[in-house]
């Protein structure tokens, strides 16, 4: 029996895909679902471009369809099939295993991408669990991506190697310019990272403790740590989102930043929200536009969340007091949500500030925060703004001087500003 064996038995969607045994130094498992995604070769070439890590390293595909799949996107997926063998085959001397399974167009209505995912992690944790590496990385990459040649190597060392952290999010970066799109291809994926830079920036600066990225292109969690949290989530999509929400709590994660992946900037409708979505939103918009969450709602929210440990055994008159001298959408906010309560059961259940306020946090998570946002600027008394202009504003009251305010160059600013924080 090995760590993963009862989980094996009763969560997973699938028996084992593979018979093979892992090599017993495999450190490393990078998983990759494929649909539609007849370019994978790129990614194994980048992959096999990578600096050799001190780990051993297997990759994993899984080609599938969803019920609705396309007559063309399942011709699409056997080109996939046959490039992936016949790289297989003309690269045997690759610095990882390479194993691909096909498991053709699914009936289920609600297959999709996490479903994809999660068959895949399952895949790499039940390889694990035969060597018995609780410790081991599983790690999730995308078919239409590149990673920079340290990505292995930084993996192995600022992950694997450090027992204490438990996941990451990694570093990522869309190609902004070249000639594989057209220029108002690229002109779309600036606006859209720069929004998910904005958000990143601007969650840190109202002082919420658990920002990072989800992008299921860009994590990274050991073997048990997946477990012991049910798995990747079955969403159709956002499922990135909802696994990083899970894995948070149990401590360890980290932000591998000296690392880069390069997600493709092209349109996909294969998923009902993200990047492919939200590039054809702003190419179909009159002005080009994405407009995002207003300024205004960050600042009026850190003035909660400076004020959390001031909760710890107050009595009713100081909650109160705390609550009114709030932004009045904020206060309005947490009665809706019933914060009184909350506060009142997380005293009871804490002993010093640090644990209350770990515990209100538990609370007011990502998906609360999101939650807010979302309310703030329909029922509440704001506005979204273009990204432009509240990336620009954000930057400034955070203290950076801004010169010329073009979208490229504030998104530079934004990826120099994450690069630049320590890991």
């Amino acid at each position: 029996m090995g760590f993963a064996s009862e989980y094996l038995q009763n969560r997973v969607l699938f028996n084992p895909l593979s018979t093979d045994h892992p090599n017993d130094r495999t450190r490393i498992i990078i998983v990759i679902p494929a649909f539609d995604e007849p370019g994978i070769t790129d990614t194994l070439n980048s992959l096999n471009n990578c600096i050799v890590p001190r780990c051993k390293t297997e990759v994993l595909i899984l080609v599938n369809a969803p019920w609705n799949a396309t007559p063309e996107q399942i011709k699409s997926n056997e080109k996939s099939l046959n490039n992936i063998e016949s790289w297989k085959r003309s690269n045997s001397d690759a610095l990882f295993r390479l194993s691909f399974f096909n498991i053709g167009r699914q009936e289920n209505r609600e297959w999709g991408a996490g479903s994809a995912r999660k068959v895949i992690m399952d895949e790499a944790l039940y390889r694990f669990n035969i060597l018995n590496r609780p410790d081991g990385i599983i790690v999730s990459l995308d078919a239409d991506c590149t990673v920079s040649e340290n990505y292995l190597q930084s993996l192995c060392e600022n992950f694997y190697y450090c027992h204490k952290r438990r996941a990451c999010s990694l570093y990522f970066e869309h190609p902004i310019e070249g000639d594989q799109f057209a220029d108002r291809v690229y002109d779309a994926i600036v606006k859209y990272e720069l929004h998910l830079r904005y958000y990143y920036h601007s969650l840190k600066f109202a002082g919420f403790p658990y920002v990072y990225h989800t992008v299921g292109s860009s994590l990274a969690v050991r073997a048990d740590a997946y477990m012991k949290v049910g798995g990747m989530s079955r969403k159709q999509a956002g499922e990135d989102f909802y696994f990083v929400q899970k894995v948070i709590p149990s401590g360890g994660y980290f932000y591998l930043n000296d690392v880069v992946v390069q997600p493709s900037p092209r349109l996909s409708g294969r998923v009902p929200f993200g990047t492919g979505p939200a590039l054809k939103g702003i190419l179909t918009d009159v002005n080009n536009n994405l407009f995002t969450y207003n300024p205004d709602a960050f600042i009026s929210v850190r003035e909660l969340f400076m004020n959390v440990e001031k909760f710890y055994r107050s009595g009713n008159k100081t909650l109160s007091g705390i609550i009114n001298n709030l932004d009045k959408d904020v206060a309005t906010f947490m009665e809706i949500n019933g914060w009184r309560q909350k506060v009142e059961e997380v005293n009871l259940n804490t002993s010093n500030p640090d644990s209350f306020k770990k515990r209100f946090f538990s609370w007011f998570n990502m998906f609360k925060m999101v939650k807010y946002l979302n309310w703030i600027h329909s029922e509440g008394s704001l506005v979204k703004t273009p990204v432009l202009d509240a990336s620009v504003r954000m930057l400034e009251m955070t203290g950076f001087n801004i010169g010329d305010k073009n979208e490229r160059d504030i998104l530079t600013k934004y990826r120099s500003i994450e690069r630049e924080s320590a890991f």
